[in-house]
């Protein structure tokens, strides 16, 4: 009991001591999706009842926070970092571009069925059905990882909502040349360069299992409590 309780007060803690960042939705991007989204974002979570169910420990960069691209890039370079993953993935041919899905049906199947597990986590049944066809949101973009033969190797899908953007998906091969590194570095500096949002969004840290906070974390991103507000 006294064990349980101690855990309880370290995440109320932990919850409490997170910056606080306001995240605004406007609907006029396109209606349907944003108000869609802003209800998925907003509803009770799941185990803290009383914050929104994307609130507590949203995973964010702060675009702001950087110059240009290489100010970023500078900020996470290392020994076993992000941007060197990334300059591995340039350095075999790889690169990232804007699709459309329904230029690359049969890549993405394979990618999506490549691992019957991710994250300690069994692959979606949504993932293993071959969609014929896919139909794009207007406040969206899509992005792809192309090998040098041109074959899809990755791809992310990223709505842009206000002040803000967030993936709704990021997934790959695993092979480990460094292609989701490079697509998401990629994509966080053109954001920095677009000097349209403030955030970027990758869902929340600790709902995620320790290989993917370590990937969050190389790439930049910290633990944020939300507040969601819609225009």
């Amino acid at each position: 009991m006294l064990n349980k309780l101690s855990q309880l007060f370290d995440q109320v803690t932990t919850i409490a001591r997170l910056p606080v960042v306001r995240l605004q939705f406007r609907s006029d991007l396109n209606p349907e999706n944003v108000e869609k989204s802003y209800k998925y974002y907003t509803k009770p979570h799941p185990k803290y009842k009383i914050f929104p169910h994307k609130s507590v420990g949203a995973a964010l960069v702060d675009l702001t926070k950087f110059r240009d691209r290489e100010d970023y890039l500078q900020h996470i370079k290392g020994r076993n970092s992000a941007d060197r993953h990334a300059r591995k993935a340039k350095g075999k041919g790889y690169t990232v571009v804007e699709i459309d899905r329904n230029d690359f049906i049969d890549d993405i199947y394979e990618i999506n069925n490549s691992l019957d597990v991710r994250q300690g986590r069994p692959m979606d049944q949504s993932y293993r059905e071959k969609k014929t066809s896919y139909q794009s949101e207007v406040n969206f973009k899509y992005y792809g990882v192309l090998n040098s033969a041109g074959k899809l190797m990755a791809y992310g899908e990223l709505g842009f909502y206000g002040n803000f953007a967030s993936f709704t998906r990021v997934i790959g091969v695993r092979n480990n040349d460094g292609v989701m590194h490079l697509m998401v570095t990629e994509i966080i500096c053109q954001l920095i360069e677009a000097r349209n949002y403030q955030y970027l969004m990758y869902d929340t840290y600790f709902g995620a299992s320790p290989g993917l906070k370590t990937f969050k974390k190389m790439l930049g991103f910290q633990p944020y409590r939300a507040k969601y507000s819609l225009q």
